[in-house]
């Protein structure tokens, strides 16, 4: 198939498809001497995995990362364990940022009550 079916088979633009192309996400399967390309079912179930990875949070450079292993391994599961570290990471990465926003929030508080209490006793003064 042409770009053309491909993207809207994908619900992905043809700019989307170059992208990827360039990232190494999706090939197509030949090209014509005009310089056309066709893609196969393949590059359809790249592009479909491409989207549900994306929406589990998967940054381009981490679906890089797995997505030839789903197509490797017809199982799937090579992929998904990767998937699943990363996404470990991710929310590892997560927990500490909130560990860390709570420790801003309770300074805030603090420098907030401490200046209050600063400011009620200069007008006592």
């Amino acid at each position: 198939m042409q770009i053309g079916e491909l993207s809207d088979r994908a619900g992905v633009s043809h700019r989307t498809i170059h992208y990827y192309e360039r990232l190494g996400l999706v090939q197509p399967a030949e090209r014509e001497g005009a310089g056309y390309r066709y893609y196969d079912e393949t590059a359809l179930r790249r592009l479909e995995k491409i989207a549900a990875l994306k929406r589990l949070g998967l940054s381009l450079d981490e679906i890089a990362a797995v997505i030839d292993l789903y197509f490797e391994d017809a199982s799937g599961i090579r992929g998904k364990v990767k998937v699943l570290e990363i996404l470990e990471a991710q929310l590892t990465k997560a927990n500490a940022q909130l560990h860390e926003l709570a420790t801003f929030k309770q300074d805030l508080e603090n420098n907030i009550a401490r200046m209050r209490t600063l400011i009620t006793e200069a007008k006592r003064k």
